[in-house]
C-alpha cells in the first residue's frame, strides 16, 4: 500500500511480521511520514486528515517497539525526544556564521547600495529583499541527505549543539527531500522562531504554574532549543525559515533567488515573503509592505535584509571580520508603547492571592521587551475598562514595573470583549474565593498546588529553613514531575530522587538531601515564617514564636489569645486562626511531623534578658549582618527600632555610622560598640 495517498482504518498483526516485512514496512511508512510533514510544515497543503498521520506513526511506533534493532536516530518517532544531556557541547560551524551590517536610517542603505555598485563597477545591482527573523540563528548539516547535526550560531565560529532539539522540531526535515541530486555534504543557515499564537499558549501555561513568563517569542524559542532535556521541546509550537546556503559538495546555485528554490526543492522551509530588487526604492517598497504585515504574520520580524542576489559577486565583494559586505540589515524602528491585550489570566500568587494579568502583544519600552503587565486587582481592571482586544498604553512605572496606564481609544465600531470579572473558584485547586477589600483570594493554603512553587521557595529561603540548595529550577522539576504535590512531600525524598533530576550528581544529590534533613530541626520563628502564613513576615513570626515557645502551642492557640499579643494586629491574628483552623493546612502539616520535623522550642517572653529593650542599629558590623543582629535582638524579647526616640534604650554604633548616632548622643542615649552589644545579647 502507498501510505502517501491513504492510510488504512486498522494494520495487520505485528506478531505475524518477519523481521525482513517489517524492514519493509517500517521504511515505507517513514518515507510516507516525511512525505506528509512535508506537505504539512513545508508546503502548507495537507493531503491527509490529523487523525490518518496519527494511525499511520503509531504504526511506526509499534513496530520500531518490536524490532528495536531497526529503529534509527532519523526516524520521525525520534522526535520525541531522547534522554537529556549533561550540557551542550561545541560545534566548530564549516564556515563563519557572520552577523550583519543594521540601521533605521534610509540613509545608510542608499549609502550601502552606492559602495555595491561602485565595488562592481555597475550601474544597477539585483538585491533579493527578505524579512529579517527575530528568531534564533543555526546552522543545520546534512551528509547523505540525513541530518548530522545542529549548533547555534554561538561566537559566529562555534556554537553549541542542539542535534538533540532540532529533531524534535517537525518543520525541520531528518531526511532530506529526493526531488533531484541530493548532495553528500550540505550546510545551510535558518532562524529557529516560535509562533506569536504557541508564545501566547506558552506563556499562558507558564502563568498559570506560577513560573515566569517569557519576555518575546524570540526568548521562548532560545531557551527551549537549548533546554538540556529534549523531551521538554517536543511539542513546543517551534519553526524554521531557512535561507543560506553555507556549504555544498554540489553545484552551487547562481543567485540568491535560485537559493531559495534549491533550498525548497530539498524539503527545506523557506520563506514566501521575498522580493527581487533593482533599486533603493524597490527596497524601501518592500520594507515598507513588510511593515504593514508585521502584525498580521505569525512570526516576528524586525526588519529586511538586503543581499546581493549573484551570489560569485558576493565572492568577489567578501566580508568584513564580522560581517559580509554584499547583506545589509534594514531595521524597522522600536515598537511603541501602545500595545494590544490578547488574554486576561489570573494568576494566583504563593499567599493565595489572585492577580489578573494582562498578556501583551511584544513591545518595546526603553530598550525592554514587555510581553505582560499587572493589573492589581478587579476594581483596577473595571476602572480602567480593560478587555481582552484592547489597545492599551503600557509604561514601566518607575522605570521597572510594567503597568497598563489605560486603554486607548479605537476607530471605528469594533466589537469589544466580554468586561472582566474574577473568578467564584480558584482556577488552580477549585476552592471558593473570598474577598479581602479589594483583594481575591483562595484559601487552599498548603493545598493548593498554583500556590506551591512560590510556598517551596519561601520555605527554603533563607529567612525561613535555609536549604540553600533547593533552588528554582529544582523546585520546578520537583512540581512538574509530581514529586512534590504538598511541602510536606519534601522530607519524604530521597538522594536517589535527587538523583533523578538533571544536573544532579552524587555530591550535589547529598548536599540537598542532607540540607532537607537538617532544616526538621529549624528554630521555631523561622519555620512559622516558612509556613508562609499571610501577613506574618519574619519580625511577626517572632514575636509569635517568643509568646508560645513551642509549635504546639501556637497551633492550638484560640484567636481571642492572638488578638492579646501587643504586637499582633487583628489583620493577623486572623490569618494566623484562619491558617491553623484550616483542616488542609492541618493534615500538611501532621504529614511533615509524621516525617520528623520538629520545629525548635523557643524561649519565652518571660524568660529573655531584652524583654522591654529597644535598640538601634547604626553603620556596619563585623561579626552580625544588620538581619542578624535584629534577629539576635528580637529572640531575646528585645525590639530593633529603625529610629532613635525618647525611648530608646541603646545605639548599636558599628563603621561608618549614621546620622542615628549624632541623634542618640544628643538625647543622652547610651552608646554600644560592637563588643558591648556582643556582651549584651549572649
Amino acid at each position: 500500500m502507498d501510505y502517501k495517498k491513504s492510510i488504512p482504518d486498522t494494520f495487520a498483526g505485528i506478531s505475524s511480521l518477519s523481521k525482513n516485512d517489517a524492514q519493509k514496512e517500517i521504511g515505507r511508512i517513514r518515507e510516507a511520514i516525511i512525505y506528509h510533514d512535508r506537505q504539512y510544515y513545508i508546503k502548507n497543503k495537507p493531503v491527509i486528515s490529523d487523525s490518518a498521520y496519527d494511525r499511520l506513526f503509531c504504526r511506526l511506533e509499534e513496530l520500531e517497539e518490536r524490532f528495536a534493532d531497526l529503529k534509527s536516530e532519523n526516524s520521525p518517532t525520534s522526535r520525541v525526544g531522547a534522554e537529556p544531556v549533561g550540557s551542550l557541547k561545541k560545534r566548530r560551524h564549516t564556515v563563519m556564521m557572520q552577523s550583519l551590517q543594521a540601521a533605521l536610517e534610509e540613509e545608510k542603505i542608499r549609502g550601502f547600495d552606492s559602495t555595491i555598485r561602485n565595488a562592481a563597477k555597475r550601474r544597477t545591482i539585483e538585491y533579493m529583499a527578505e524579512p529579517k527573523f527575530d528568531g534564533l540563528s543555526v546552522e543545520l548539516v546534512y551528509t547523505n541527505g540525513a541530518l548530522e547535526y545542529a549548533a547555534t550560531r554561538g561566537n559566529g565560529g562555534t556554537g553549541e549543539d542542539i542535534s538533540n532539539n532540532v529533531r524534535t522540531v517537525k518543520a525541520i526535515p531528518l531526511l532530506l527531500a529526493d526531488e533531484g541530486t541530493i548532495p553528500a555534504r550540505l550546510a545551510v543557515r535558518g532562524e529557529i522562531l516560535m509562533t506569536k499564537k504557541g508564545f501566547q499558549e506558552l506563556n499562558r501555561t507558564r502563568i498559570a504554574e506560577n513560573r515566569e513568563p517569557f519576555a518575546n517569542p524570540r526568548n521562548a524559542a532560545a531557551g527551549t532549543i537549548r533546554q538540556l532535556d529534549s523531551r521538554n521541546v517536543a511539542g513546543v509550537p517551534l519553526d524554521i525559515y531557512c535561507y543560506e546556503l553555507l556549504q555544498t559538495s554540489g553545484n552551487e546555485p547562481a543567485t540568491q533567488e535560485e537559493t531559495f528554490e534549491f533550498l525548497s526543492h530539498l524539503g527545506l522551509r523557506v520563506n514566501p515573503e521575498r522580493k527581487k530588487c533593482l533599486s533603493v526604492d524597490d527596497i524601501a517598497r518592500f520594507r515598507e509592505t513588510m511593515a504593514e504585515k508585521r502584525e498580521q504574520i505569525d512570526y516576528d520580524i524586525d526588519g529586511i535584509v538586503v543581499k546581493v542576489n549573484d551570489r560569485p559577486l558576493r565572492k568577489k565583494l567578501g566580508s568584513r571580520e564580522r560581517n559580509p559586505r554584499w547583506a545589509f540589515a534594514w531595521k524597522f524602528p522600536p515598537g511603541k508603547e501602545i500595545t494590544r491585550v490578547y488574554d486576561i489570566l489570573v494568576q494566583v500568587g504563593r499567599t493565595g492571592i489572585l492577580t489578573p494579568v494582562a498578556l501583551l502583544e511584544p513591545v518595546d519600552i526603553g530598550g525592554v521587551t514587555i510581553s505582560r503587565a499587572t493589573l492589581h486587582n478587579e476594581d483596577e481592571v473595571r476602572r480602567k475598562d480593560i478587555r481582552v482586544g484592547d489597545n492599551v498604553r503600557v509604561e514601566r512605572a518607575g522605570d521597572v514595573i510594567p503597568e497598563v496606564v489605560g486603554r486607548v481609544e479605537e476607530d471605528g465600531k469594533k466589537k469589544r470583549g466580554a468586561a472582566f470579572s474574577m473568578p467564584e473558584k480558584c482556577p488552580s485547586c477549585g476552592d471558593t474565593i473570598t474577598r479581602e477589600g479589594a483583594y481575591h483570594i483562595c484559601p487552599g493554603g498548603l493545598s493548593c498546588r498554583a500556590q506551591l512553587e512560590g510556598r517551596l521557595r519561601h520555605f527554603a529561603s533563607r529567612g525561613a529553613c535555609d536549604i540553600e540548595t533547593l533552588g528554582d529550577k529544582t523546585v520546578s522539576h520537583l512540581v512538574k514531575r509530581n514529586m512534590v504535590t504538598n511541602i510536606a512531600d519534601l522530607f519524604a525524598l530521597s538522594k536517589d530522587d535527587f538523583l533523578s533530576l538533571p544536573l544532579y550528581a552524587e555530591k550535589s544529590a547529598a548536599t540537598l538531601y542532607e540540607q532537607i534533613q537538617n532544616a526538621k530541626c529549624t528554630p521555631l520563628d523561622r519555620f512559622i515564617y516558612a509556613l508562609g502564613i499571610r501577613h506574618v513576615g519574619e519580625h511577626i513570626a517572632r514575636v509569635l514564636a517568643r509568646h508560645f515557645g513551642s509549635f504546639d502551642k501556637l497551633r492550638n492557640a484560640k484567636p481571642e489569645e492572638l488578638l492579646h499579643i501587643r504586637e499582633i494586629g487583628e489583620e493577623s491574628a486572623r490569618a494566623v486562626a484562619e491558617f491553623f483552623g484550616d483542616p488542609r493546612n492541618n493534615t500538611s502539616i501532621d504529614r511533615m511531623l509524621d516525617y520528623g520535623v520538629k520545629p525548635e522550642d523557643a524561649e519565652t517572653k518571660q524568660a529573655q534578658k531584652l524583654a522591654g529593650t529597644t535598640i538601634v542599629l547604626t553603620g556596619e558590623l563585623d561579626r552580625y549582618s544588620r538581619r542578624e543582629a535584629k534577629q539576635r535582638i528580637e529572640a531575646l524579647g528585645g525590639k530593633a527600632a529603625s529610629s532613635v526616640s525618647s525611648k530608646t534604650d541603646y545605639c548599636v554604633a558599628g563603621k561608618r555610622p549614621g546620622s542615628k548616632l549624632e541623634v542618640a548622643k544628643n538625647i543622652g542615649v547610651r552608646i554600644l560598640d560592637e563588643n558591648e552589644f556582643e556582651s549584651l545579647v549572649h
